[in-house]
């Protein structure tokens, strides 16, 4: 029950060593490895020498890491004894059998938990139970999208009700929750749950899915996140000293938090720089599309409740969360810029952005916009592959199990042995391509393919081929098909008998986004065609455990999107802990990382260019890549058969990527920048 086993390794073993297939077929669920195994079972492996070892093996790492003194605690003020971080988000991707996110924003929230854990910090996570997760994805054969919604059972899975109940207002209803729990180490997340029969169906719906398409239930589950969120806290006895909301749908969380303060005696107009004073929000999204509107009189009635005790009207709502004239929408991350005092984006690009963007928010100058950035990170223990970690524990002196935030032992990675380096490559490939060809399969007979499709399933790709990875969300901007763009080049490529390529896809667009699912369409025709079948490849359920899988196995990690489109990325920040190299469009991370000898950069000379032109240069950009840098330096070898240069840099990439992207980095900055200082207000 505490989830600390999905990175700390020996605390999976007995699980893995008590019922494998469970194990593998539950997306490694403890609870269904223990409800498959009948107590007679369980007491003969109890006497078996073997298992006892793995068992004690585990309940000394989990011990081992409960005795060791935190970062923080080393690190913190006097002051800071009595901080108290509440974390809100509308989705957590905690480990793949808790299917309760739909891509970046969640995984960036579990490994916020899970550094926060490592360290020490004392943050608390807040957001919503969701009966049906996201969706499950599979292909049909034209390759259109089947959604699967499975119904969870959460007894089923590692989260407990914590007994605890309260009821949020949300528009004319008074919503009945109760708070469940998963355990994260040292953090807690509390998740919402408001399918209850004490509540109407339009309400137990609000915890049904995630970002379901009605904009207007959309908005009522943003309100009880946010609401919501206040209530359990002060339920639980919780008293944050920091409210940290990530993303804009948790910006009602100020307006509950601002009544509050009035109900105590507070003037409104302190109680609402109180309330943005103890508060950080971050924002994701570059493109103004992509922020939550709302029609303002919906809006407000919605929340009214919570208006009335706040002492506000619609006006008021109005002159906090409107961008601009008096008819526009509620914005809802204009509410939350509005509430909280440090903002910041997620790379430093994305902080140029931003600061652009809502210029007209703060009435100044691009240049004079109090918006800040801290570049996302990844979380080591979760990305970095047990046969990784062992491996630069032996090689470099790593020691996963002490984390903290600088990564001093990551600049002597350029220095390790190449040909004990390229084994540790050629068996994460070896893995990726056992692993693919088994999804391969599954789905070829989820398809009802005859006996020669089953079998160019279980036959697709090499393990000594160039690996080049695509995964992440099927939204437009990523332009998950631009490899497509010249066929005739790109088959020249792949079909080179002498320096074989092969790309493997995965990802997902939300069910309503038809131009997404209409790449997912053109990715998958294009692994039927002659030249590229069984050298590119589209992979269904892209989740975290197929994530961990691409990115330790993958040579390359292909990044496509519009700049400045994407706000940070992290998919390719996780590769590098594995000796994984980028090839990346100049967006969101990237600028950053990127020094000419860690991987290389698309650069198609594209800005200003209209979409087609855009493309086009771009496109041919990355051939160029391919053609004259990336193939040729995977297979220059010496008489060893090594390639060095790309080892080298690959070495390097590990060198420089691996401390500076890292959540515990991450958490480091906002601890200095935000929660001292939000906690100090």
């Amino acid at each position: 029950m505490d989830l600390r086993w999905t990175w700390i390794e020996p605390m999976r073993r007995p699980f893995a060593m008590l019922q494998p297939d469970v194990w593998i077929a539950s997306n490694e669920n403890p609870l269904a490895v223990l409800r498959a195994t009948d107590d007679a079972y369980l007491q003969t492996r109890l006497n078996e020498r073997s298992f006892v070892r793995v068992l004690r093996a585990a309940q000394e790492a989990r011990d081992k890491d409960d005795a060791r003194q935190k970062w923080f605690d080393r690190a913190r003020h006097t002051t800071e004894r009595s901080m108290c971080i509440a974390y809100v988000c509308s989705e957590f991707a905690v480990h793949e059998c808790m299917q309760q996110y739909s891509g970046g924003l969640g995984v960036l929230a579990g490994d916020h938990l899970k550094s926060c854990a490592d360290l020490g910090i004392p943050l608390t996570g807040f957001g919503l139970l969701y009966r049906q997760g996201y969706y499950q994805q599979e292909f049909r054969s034209d390759g259109s999208t089947r959604v699967v919604e499975p119904q969870w059972d959460f007894g089923d899975l590692p989260i407990d009700d914590t007994g605890t109940r309260i009821e949020c207002p949300v528009g004319r209803s008074v919503v009945d929750a109760r708070v469940m729990r998963m355990t994260i180490g040292g953090c807690t997340l509390y998740l919402l749950d408001t399918d209850l029969p004490s509540n109407r169906m339009r309400d137990r719906q609000l915890t049904q899915g995630l970002y379901r398409g009605d904009p207007d239930l959309r908005l009522r589950q943003q309100a009880l996140l946010g609401i919501g969120a206040v209530r359990a806290a002060g339920a639980l006895k919780l008293r944050p000293t920091v409210w940290h909301l990530n993303e804009g749908h948790a910006a009602f969380c100020g307006l509950e938090r601002i009544a509050a303060r009035v109900e105590g005696g507070t003037a409104l107009d302190v109680a609402i720089r109180q309330t943005a004073a103890e508060t950080v929000f971050t924002t994701h999204t570059p493109v103004p599309a992509g922020h939550d509107r709302y029609d303002l009189a919906r809006a407000a009635e919605v929340v009214r409740p919570t208006l009335r005790r706040a002492g506000m009207r619609k006006r008021d709502l109005a002159e906090l969360g409107q961008e601009g004239g008096s008819d526009g929408p509620l914005c809802m991350t204009v509410l939350a810029l509005r509430l909280a005092r440090r903002v910041n984006g997620v790379a430093s690009l994305h902080g140029e952005v931003s600061r652009e963007m809502w210029k007209d928010v703060y009435a100044c100058e691009a240049a004079d916009v109090p918006i800040h950035h801290i570049t996302n990170g990844v979380h080591p223990g979760t990305w970095m592959p047990p046969l990784a970690a062992d491996f630069w524990r032996r090689e470099i002196g790593l020691r996963p199990g002490r984390p903290g935030p600088r990564g001093a032992a990551w600049k002597k990675a350029a220095g390790v042995d190449p040909t004990r380096f390229w084994a540790l490559r050629g068996a994460l490939r070896a893995r990726l391509v056992q692993v693919a060809r088994e999804r391969l399969v599954a789905q070829a007979r989820r398809r009802g393919e005859d006996a020669a499709g089953i079998e160019r399933a279980r036959t697709a790709l090499r393990q000594d081929a160039l690996t080049i990875g695509f995964a992440r969300r099927f939204a437009t901007y990523k332009r998950a098909p631009l490899l497509f763009h010249d066929l005739s080049r790109l088959q020249a490529i792949l079909e080179d008998a002498d320096r074989p390529v092969q790309v493997l896809f995965a990802g997902k667009a939300h069910p309503l986004d038809q131009p997404g699912q209409a790449y997912a369409r053109t990715i998958h025709a294009m692994c039927q065609r002659p030249g590229l079948q069984g050298r590119v490849v589209l992979l269904e359920e892209y989740d975290m455990g197929l994530g961990r899988v691409l990115t330790a196995g993958c040579d390359v990690w292909l990044n496509t999107p519009i700049r400045p489109h994407e706000a940070s990325g992290t998919s390719g920040m996780k590769g590098p802990l594995s000796g994984g190299l980028n090839l990346s469009i100049a967006d969101g991370w990237w600028p950053e990382a990127a020094d000419g000898r860690n991987g290389w950069t698309i650069d198609g000379q594209a800005e200003g260019l209209k979409a087609a032109a855009r493309d086009a240069a771009d496109a041919s950009a990355l051939y160029d890549a391919l053609e004259r840098l990336v193939v040729p330096t995977f297979y220059a070898r010496t008489a060893k058969d090594l390639p060095s240069k790309w080892i080298r840099m690959a070495l390097r990439s590990a060198t420089t990527v691996n401390p500076q992207f890292s959540s515990h980095r991450m958490l480091a900055e906002y601890l200095e920048w935000g929660y001292r200082a939000a906690h100090s207000a």
